[in-house]
């Protein structure tokens, strides 16, 4: 390998949105996410509704006077 060519790996802990924190390695100083394996409905079995940035708003308001018929 040459020398001085390759970014720096640190060990890093990469926190999710639910407050859960993984620790892994990583050329980023940080990670942040906004779902994890401990909060994604795949792995937990649970379905629970996960709204971002406004989506499920967006929908209701362009489709939301369709779907009450």
């Amino acid at each position: 390998m040459k020398q001085d060519i390759h970014p720096e790996y640190h060990k890093i802990k990469a926190s999710c949105a639910c407050g859960n924190e993984v620790e892994l390695g990583s050329v980023m100083p940080e990670m942040k996410v906004e779902i994890c394996s401990a909060c994604h409905p795949y792995f937990t079995g649970k379905q629970k509704l996960i709204d971002s940035a406004g989506r499920v708003e967006k929908f209701l308001k362009k489709y939301g006077k369709k779907l009450e018929k």
